[in-house]
């Protein structure tokens, strides 16, 4: 990790400074015709475009749902949340968290990783229990309904 210099101080973890970077969570419906190879594609273009943009983070897919970790550059996530939000895979997009702060990559080595997710439940429980802006609690709830009627009924489609 480069460090710049501030000011002149000749201490270690004194006149450094880490890097600004922007992290985005988010979750949202995946459409119905989102498979395997459409959440390996997503990976395999992300894995090419990423390093360009200067974009680290992990994807998390299961029960019809993607919830995703982004850290870089604000124009390089805004840009990247542009796209998604276009994008006819990705539904009913939950904003969890939009952050800039001074810190180190979480993910430094993942331009994106594919996390599987059989506790994809649980993730959502995690993010409902922290977000307390009506709206996204709401699409979470909603989620949540529709992964519990999913699990209770296995024949359903992941959108149902």
């Amino acid at each position: 990790m480069h460090l710049d210099m501030v000011g002149d101080s000749d201490e270690p973890g004194f006149g450094h400074r880490l890097p600004l970077l922007f992290n985005v969570v988010y979750c949202s419906r995946a459409a119905t015709d989102v498979d395997a190879a459409a959440v390996d594609h997503i990976i395999a273009t992300s894995r090419r475009n990423n390093p360009r943009w200067g974009i680290t983070g992990m994807l998390v897919f299961g029960e019809g749902i993607f919830f995703q970790w982004l850290e870089g550059p604000r124009a390089s996530i805004a840009r990247l949340m542009e796209l998604l939000r276009s994008d006819v895979r990705h539904g009913q997009i939950i904003m969890l968290s939009e952050v800039e702060e001074s810190r180190e990559r979480l993910f430094p080595q993942w331009d994106m990783e594919l996390v599987e997710a059989e506790q994809i439940r649980v993730v959502l429980l995690d993010a409902l229990e922290v977000d307390h802006e009506p709206h996204n609690a709401e699409a979470l709830r909603a989620m949540l309904a529709g992964l519990d009627a999913r699990l209770a009924a296995p024949g359903l489609p992941p959108s149902a």
